[in-house]
C-alpha cells in the first residue's frame, strides 16, 4: 500500500484555527473551489491508482513513523516535507516548487530517494541542480471525463485560451490582440477564456463546442488544459516561442534556463506550433487545411501517452526506484 502525502497550505489568518471557518465561509461566498494545477497533479493520479486497483493511504503521518523503512510519496507541496519525522526515504514530486534555488540543500537536508517534475525540460532544470535523481512524470488525463462531442456541436472555430501570466500589459496588446484580429480578419469565430478567470464547465462548455483551440501561453511543465483539449479530440494551435524561463520572481537574476516550451507533450496529431506573430499567419493557414482534411489525431496522442492508467503505472515504477 502506498503512503501518498499532499496538502494545500491553509494558515490561520487573524486568529488561532480561524482557517476552518474561513473555509466554510468562502465555499458559501464562492461555490466549490476551483483545482489548481498542483491540486489536479495529486487527485488525477489517485484516480489512475484507483483504476489499476492500487491501494494507498493519504496523509497518515502517524502510520508512517511507525516503520522507518516505509516510503513516503510526497506528492506536494513542499512544505508537507515539514511534516514529516524520522527518517523515511522520500519520493517527491511533482508537485514540488518552481525551481531548486528555492531548496539548494534539499537532497543534504532530507533522504529523498527521487524528484519528480512534470515534463522534460523542466527535468533539465531542476538536474543542473539535483542531478540524476530527477525524472519527468507528467500526471495522467482523465479521458472518460474529456471526450470529444458530437460533430452537431462545433459552432465555433476556436477556443481561445489565454494564458498569459505575466508582462500581460505588453503582451496583450503586441501579441494576444493581433492574433484575434488576425482570426478575425479570415471570418473565424471564437470564444476567449482566460485562465483563472472561467469555471470548469465553462471550459468543458467551450471545448465540446469548438473545432479547435488557440492556445497563449509563455511556457508549460505540463499543461493540462491543452492536454484537457486533446483528449476531447480539439485540435491546438499553440503558441511555442521557446527561448528562457521567464519566471519574475527567478528571471534573469537568479536563474537563467533555456530552452522552454508551451507543450512539453506533442507530437504531429495534436496540431501546429508557431513562434510569434509573424509566423502566425502561416501556420494559421497550414493548421486550418490539415484541420480541414482530418489529418490531426489528438485524442489518440492522449489515449498513447497520457491516460490515467498509464500514467499511474509509471508512478509505480519511480516508487519502485525510489525503495531502491
Amino acid at each position: 500500500m502506498l503512503n501518498l502525502f499532499y496538502e494545500e497550505p491553509e494558515p490561520d489568518r487573524w486568529l488561532p484555527f480561524d482557517r476552518f471557518p474561513r473555509r466554510w465561509i468562502r465555499r458559501i461566498v464562492r461555490g466549490a473551489p476551483i483545482v489548481g494545477g498542483q491540486q489536479r497533479v495529486f487527485l488525477n493520479l489517485c484516480a489512475g491508482l484507483d483504476r489499476i486497483g492500487v491501494a494507498y493511504r493519504v496523509n497518515d503521518y502517524r502510520h508512517l513513523t511507525r516503520d522507518p523503512k516505509l516510503l513516503a510519496c510526497v506528492v506536494g507541496k513542499p512544505f508537507v516535507l515539514d511534516r514529516l519525522h524520522g527518517n523515511n526515504p522520500i519520493l517527491f514530486g511533482s508537485a514540488v516548487f518552481s525551481h531548486p534555488v528555492d531548496d539548494p540543500d534539499l537532497l543534504r537536508r532530507l533522504p529523498i530517494r527521487a524528484v519528480l517534475v512534470p515534463g522534460p525540460w523542466c527535468r533539465e532544470m531542476f538536474a543542473e541542480f539535483y542531478g540524476e535523481v530527477v525524472h519527468a512524470w507528467p500526471t495522467g488525463i482523465d479521458t472518460d471525463r474529456w471526450q470529444p462531442a458530437s460533430a452537431s456541436q462545433k459552432k465555433l472555430d476556436f477556443v481561445v485560451y489565454d494564458k498569459i501570466r505575466w508582462e500581460r500589459e505588453r503582451l496583450v496588446p503586441e501579441l494576444v490582440a493581433p492574433l484575434l484580429h488576425t482570426l478575425d480578419r479570415r471570418g473565424l469565430n471564437y470564444r476567449v477564456l482566460r485562465y483563472g478567470g472561467h469555471r470548469l464547465d465553462d471550459f468543458r462548455e467551450a471545448l465540446a463546442s469548438a473545432r479547435a483551440m488557440l492556445f497563449i501561453c509563455e511556457h508549460e511543465t505540463q499543461g493540462f488544459a491543452y492536454q484537457e483539449a486533446l483528449s476531447a479530440g480539439v485540435p491546438v494551435l499553440a503558441w511555442d516561442r521557446g527561448g528562457a524561463w521567464r519566471d519574475p520572481s527567478y528571471w534573469p537574476d537568479r536563474v537563467t534556463f533555456s530552452p522552454v516550451t508551451s507543450v512539453p507533450y506533442w507530437d504531429e496529431r495534436c496540431g501546429v506550433k508557431f513562434t510569434d506573430l509573424g509566423d502566425f499567419g502561416d501556420q494559421l493557414a497550414n493548421f486550418l487545411d490539415q484541420l480541414a482534411a482530418g489529418r490531426f489525431h489528438p485524442r489518440d496522442f492522449i489515449l498513447e501517452h497520457l491516460t490515467l492508467e498509464q500514467c499511474a503505472r509509471d508512478y509505480l515504477r519511480f516508487v519502485e526506484l525510489a525503495q531502491g
